[in-house]
């Protein structure tokens, strides 16, 4: 627990992957430290409560609701001003595993550092972030849902609003239905597409009328070592709930992914977005979009090969290629209103959560990943 004097002090709490006390620094200047409530996977997207605050923090106070976003906003930086970018020139990306401030972590491990992931490191029972990097939320708002709001279903959504800016009775085509694919969906049906084809090569996707997801990645920093996972994650809800139409299975294709589906779309979808992260799926998405008007958002990372390529006569034809972070969305301006959206049942959460489990049990969770028996998990520490 943290100390009752008025400073800060370094406290000691349970850490993932393996499962040690670690010590965590108080919260330095505009940084504050938060209780993890319901940490989910990868690290990066969590809800908590505001535990202590560093000099000069305003706009929180110990008590205090909050959703961690690994893309901050500090709000006052050319980028943050222009209202053309969401990505801040202060708060942009942690790439080192350490505090923007002062390029420190706040995380020790025996007298080592331990880095930070994302700015945010929500596999921690507290974690340290830069208060430009938390969204104060309200208190009767079920943080063990809106945790998902910290990353995948924000940034679907928004990529087909923000980025897309999907239209009405347009065809639109994903590749990959995890999580981030599926929002996707949401978010074009929302929008009012007529079409909504979903592309991922698992075999078993329109079992029973479920689906399962394509492989996905991500890094994690502990101690100097970086880690690699790749996974398949089991969707429990039907596709059609979140607004898939059909789902084509390149495997069972006889001919090029992209030549299907312009042969299904007479000549090809108004909107493509890569969701897999692979550069080869980009530039088939490119290739599967019309001519004249036809746009492709890339959203996945790629684990390998980050460089694409694609034939300059695809834009000459007038495609264009966007690239999409966080949906667009400015993460402190914006989220508070997807929240509220959420409250009043305008766009659905609940139903990409299979599985609540226990801190203790978070190597369960990667289990049900790797097995793919989940589609997200929401870890829960008591608080």
């Amino acid at each position: 627990m943290a100390s009752s004097s008025s400073a800060p002090q370094v406290i000691t709490c349970k850490e993932a992957l393996v499962m040690e006390e670690v010590e965590i620094s108080p919260p330095q200047p505009l940084e504050i430290r938060i209780k993890t409530i319901f940490p989910r996977i990868f690290g990066h997207e969590a809800s908590g409560v505001v535990e202590s605050v560093g000099q000069g923090v305003t706009e929180f106070k110990e008590g205090d609701h909050v959703l961690t976003v690994f893309l901050g906003e500090c709000m006052s930086c050319k980028m943050c001003k222009s209202g053309k970018s969401t990505i801040c020139q202060v708060l942009g990306f942690e790439r080192k595993g350490l505090m923007h401030s002062d390029q420190k972590t706040r995380f020790m491990f025996k007298g080592k550092p331990v880095y930070h992931y994302c700015a945010v490191s929500s596999f921690s029972e507290y974690t340290v972030v830069h208060s430009g990097c938390a969204v104060k939320i309200s208190p009767h708002v079920p943080l063990e849902k809106v945790c998902l709001l910290s990353c995948g279903v924000a940034a679907g959504i928004g990529a087909a609003w923000n980025v897309a800016d999907v239209s009405k009775g347009s065809t639109v085509v994903i590749f990959g239905l995890g999580t981030v694919g599926l929002s996707v969906a949401q978010g074009a049906k929302l929008r009012g597409a007529s079409r909504i084809i979903g592309v991922d090569n698992n075999p078993r996707k329109c079992e029973n009328g479920t689906i399962i997801s394509s492989p996905s990645y991500s890094e994690f920093i502990f101690q100097h070592v970086t880690w690699s996972l790749d996974f398949t994650m089991l969707v429990s809800t039907t596709a059609k709930a979140f607004g898939i139409t059909e789902v084509v299975d390149p495997n069972s294709c006889q001919k090029p992914i992209a030549q299907v589906i312009k042969g299904i779309t007479d000549g090809g979808a108004d909107f493509c977005f890569e969701c897999v992260g692979d550069s080869d799926m980009l530039t088939t998405a490119l290739e599967s979009c019309c001519d004249g008007w036809g746009v492709t958002v890339a959203l996945g990372v790629p684990r390998l090969k980050p460089k694409m390529s694609a034939h300059y006569s695809l834009f000459l034809k007038g495609r264009t290629l966007k690239g999409s972070i966080f949906g667009g969305w400015k993460p402190k301006s914006d989220l508070p209103s997807l929240v509220e959206k959420y409250m009043n049942k305008e766009i659905q959460i609940d139903d990409y959560i299979t599985h609540n489990l226990p801190f203790d049990d978070i190597n369960k969770a990667f289990n049900l990943m790797t097995e793919g028996k989940c589609l997200r998990c929401v870890i829960h520490i008591p608080r």
